[in-house]
């Protein structure tokens, strides 16, 4: 260890010069800045902790890309070392065996054909995942040596997992080949993907929402009210649909005979304003099938945009006894059967 000063420590491992300035807290590896973790304490935390925040699936996702981002900067640092790809796969095992990445051996690495395949043991990545009790191997590393030789080989490059420690091989071997996407890619189709599953859940609720709306409306719109022995009353509220005025009419007149109503009558004054054919035409309908269960039907609240829409259209709404109020309705009900209110 040569030592300028004594705290300037510096020592050289396999042709790997590590430094020390502990009057400016910097520690250097091979030239650059550096900085030293407990592997199955601080790491593992970090780690545990991106995989808690993001969950587990983008956590992986996460890693690799970071691994494979991580690759291409040191493929830079091969590039300006004008290293040629033999002599990387000389430098790789004892530039990571140096820093405590666990022992490597590249068995193939071919420019021409650009196919890899190495292999590596004892991994800062496997006893992390041993500590955390994993039971598959991480992607950070198989990532990171994607990236370096993405770099090295001037393409996308991706990666299969031959081997694997954690599951009981002597080493985890993992096999490189040409990819048409870059990895680095993986991170931005998982938020495509999330977002879209975030809309499906969003749609699922207004669809649950919406549902529970409709039932709501269904429960509350136009009920049947009994005012009087023999006569009943239906406001009509809102804008009214194919789907809504079919509901109604079925409603309404299953539940008619419930109540022996001689006397049926359909409030029009909560209508939309814009009266459509498809309302003039359902209160008809209604206003027939009552008819056929002795029913009659008496039209209270007729604003001027209904008269118009009623005058226009080839119903025959102007055909029943119509009148401009509530009260006026129930009366004439009354009076047709003799009686009155004292």
């Amino acid at each position: 260890m040569k030592q300028d000063h004594v705290t300037k420590p510096q020592i050289d491992v396999g042709g790997i010069d590590f430094q020390w300035d502990t009057e400016k807290g910097i520690f250097s590896y091979s030239g650059g800045e550096a900085v030293l973790f407990w592997i199955t304490s601080a790491m593992k935390v970090f780690f545990d902790t991106i995989e808690e925040v993001s969950g587990e699936e983008a956590a992986e996702v996460v890693l690799e890309a970071a691994g494979f981002r991580q690759g291409l900067v040191v493929s830079d640092y091969f590039k300006q070392m004008k290293l040629t790809i033999e002599q990387v796969a000389e430098v790789l095992p004892i530039t990571y065996a140096s820093a405590g990445w666990g022992q490597i051996t590249v068995s193939r690495l071919c420019k021409e054909e650009q196919l890899a395949n190495i292999q590596i043991k004892n991994s800062w990545e496997y006893r992390m995942n041993v500590e955390q009790g994993k039971t598959d191997s991480g992607c950070f590393i198989p990532g990171h040596f994607a990236g370096i030789l993405s770099g090295l080989f001037d393409r996308h490059m991706a990666y299969r997992i031959i081997k694997s420690e954690i599951k009981g091989d002597e080493a985890c071997e993992f096999e490189f080949f040409p990819a048409e996407h870059s990895m680095d890619q993986n991170i931005h189709t998982l938020a495509r993907r999330k977002e879209a599953e975030e809309i499906q859940k969003l749609e699922a609720v207004v669809e649950e929402r919406t549902k529970e709306l409709n039932e709501l409306v269904k429960e509350i719109s136009s009920p049947i009210i009994p005012v009087l022995e023999d006569i009943v009353v239906v406001p009509l509220l809102g804008k009214y649909d194919e789907a809504r005025s079919q509901e109604l009419i079925e409603k309404t007149l299953t539940n008619l005979p419930k109540h022996k109503a001689q006397y049926l009558v359909l409030d029009l004054t909560g209508l939309d304003a814009e009266v459509s054919e498809i309302t003039v035409d359902f209160i008809g309908k209604l206003s027939a099938g009552a008819s056929l269960i002795g029913t009659e039907t008496i039209l209270v609240g007729i604003s001027p945009e209904m008269g118009i829409a009623i005058a226009s259209s080839d119903s025959n709404l102007s055909s029943f006894n119509c009148f401009r109020s509530l009260q006026h309705g129930i009366l004439f009900a009354l009076s047709q059967q003799g009686r009155q209110i004292i």
